[in-house]
């Protein structure tokens, strides 16, 4: 049997904190594959995996629905294909939406080497 592991080491790997971690198994998008004897919820690889997935789903905006959507997606068999259009629609937004995190954050890289500079400025002898 592969090994798994509770939540707080779940937590650890994955940089989620233990309240993401129950929550996206109470809206169904991450469920532990096990439960030990007492009810402690119990993580596989795959488990670890697809709540990385999602953390990299969040910065791009998916709701719940377009997430649990774009999970049955990739979860669907290979040879289906039925969910090419539909990930191609997903794929498509997220560069848009990659493109658009790329740009502010060169916004707010200008703005903090803007307040580097003052900083700079503020910090030389004044003659």
């Amino acid at each position: 049997m592969a090994e798994h592991m509770q939540i707080g080491e779940v937590a650890e790997r994955t940089g989620l904190s233990l309240r993401t971690i129950r929550y996206y198994e109470e809206v169904g998008l991450a469920v532990p594959s096990a439960r030990s004897q007492g009810g402690f919820r119990l993580y596989s690889e795959s488990d670890v995996d697809r709540l990385l997935l999602i953390k990299r789903m969040k910065p791009l905006g998916f709701q719940l629905e377009e997430m649990r959507e774009l999970l049955s997606l990739l979860d669907a068999a290979p040879d289906d294909q039925d969910p090419e259009a539909r990930l191609r629609e997903f794929a498509g937004v997220a560069e848009q939406r990659c493109a658009e995190l790329r740009s502010r954050l060169s916004n707010a890289e200008e703005f903090a080497g803007m307040l580097r500079e003052r900083l700079d400025e503020l910090a030389r002898p004044r003659s």
